[in-house]
């Protein structure tokens, strides 16, 4: 191969009002070629191990996923190389993975062989300290989440209590949109299978959208636009449905605050990606896209008090995602800070001498890809 691969970058986790929400398995099939799962501690070198083998196959001209940490910006929880069905995750708490097939496909890779176990226990007192406080700095930011959430609900209910949201046209506009997506194309499987991930996550730096690398390169979007509660993720559900049971395969992108909502879609056969266009991933449509605004079923709320309660609803919500926000930070903070007690411990070389080994591991099972079936 010559051109280089494409980068596309996604959570398989997120910090939501409902706790740590994990679609970890969801990276790749339980069935792949080869998962290997990276054990050991905060500052070991995991995300360095994996970005860099990822790194190394996106210039080989393999597609990789990077599967990045929600809790911290500049790391990893895994990469994916789907052309040859290879992932590597990290296994370590809140993500623990366990291998299902040791051996078959999953190998574990503990860079604990290369840390001095003698010294890190004399950092016992600070280590267990910091891991205490970074758990009850989570507890609030998931309170402030779960608050979020409940004044976002109060921001969405008001077209439907102010009788301003019209169901039949809404339900018109889906209609139209699933006749204009599917009509006259085939049934591709009897087998459609779905894949759930976030696209979005709340960081320590605030709400981060990495969309533009999962839709960017489709060859149609359709590009979802108005206000919060105007059926938005409703439609994003239905036309989901509509293509599963049409025998599409998908990938779902569900909402950084509330996994069981769907903000994206993704329909790989048709090249066709469904986009939420709301912050923190506003949108700007390319030349071929369609922009859909659902605000064509809302009829305007003319009542004073309830456009005052909304407002004060949707500061309310501002008001707790802040606060979430500087716990998780705060919490990334002291992590950074445990990651140093670990550092002076590890035998860099050796991790970089046991990465090549696993990087030729790869290119093996990539050129093993590419041969004929005998």
């Amino acid at each position: 191969m010559s051109k280089k691969g494409r980068l596309t970058k996604v959570f398989p986790g997120g910090n939501t009002a409902y706790g740590f929400y994990s679609f970890y398995d969801n990276i790749i099939e339980p069935d792949a070629a080869r998962i290997f799962v990276i054990k050991g501690g905060p500052g070991v070198g995991k995300s360095t191990f994996m970005r860099r083998i990822g790194i190394t196959m996106l210039e080989e001209g393999y597609d990789v996923e990077f599967h990045c940490c929600s809790s911290d910006n500049a790391s990893l929880d895994g990469i994916c190389i789907p052309e040859i069905g290879v992932a590597m995750l990290d296994g370590t708490a809140p993500h623990v993975v366990d291998p299902k097939n040791p051996g078959a496909v999953d190998e574990i890779i503990h860079l604990g062989d290369h840390w001095n176990e003698r010294g890190l226990r004399g950092k016992k007192k600070e280590i267990l300290a910091i891991n205490k406080e970074v758990g009850r700095l989570f507890k609030h930011a998931y309170a402030f989440l779960a608050g979020a959430k409940l004044f976002l609900d109060e921001v969405e209910s008001y077209y439907a209590e102010s009788g301003a949201f019209n169901v039949g046209a809404f339900d018109r506009l889906v209609l139209e949109l699933i006749h204009e997506i599917f009509e006259g194309k085939p049934r591709i499987s009897e087998n459609p299978r779905a894949r759930r991930l976030f696209a979005t996550a709340i960081t320590p730096d605030g709400p981060v959208s990495h969309l533009e690398t999962v839709v960017g390169h489709l060859d149609r979007r359709y590009i979802v636009s108005g206000d919060d509660g105007t059926g938005k993720t409703t439609l994003v559900r239905r036309l989901m449905e509509a293509a599963l049971s049409r025998g599409y395969s998908i990938t779902a992108f569900h909402c950084a605050l509330n996994p069981f909502q769907v903000d994206h879609l993704v329909i790989h056969d048709l090249s066709i990606a469904v986009v939420n266009n709301v912050e923190p991933h506003i949108y700007l449509p390319k030349e071929s896209d369609t922009v859909i605004d659902t605000m064509t079923c809302v009829d305007p709320v003319v009542n004073a008090a309830c456009l005052a309660e909304k407002g004060a609803a949707r500061g309310m919500y501002r008001q707790c995602m802040e606060q979430a926000v500087s716990f998780i930070r705060r919490a990334k903070h002291l992590h950074d800070e445990m990651e140093q007690y670990y550092v002076p411990f590890m035998d860099f070389a050796a991790i970089d001498a046991r990465r090549e080994k696993i990087l030729q591991k790869v290119l093996d099972l990539a050129a093993e890809a590419k041969r004929p079936p005998r």
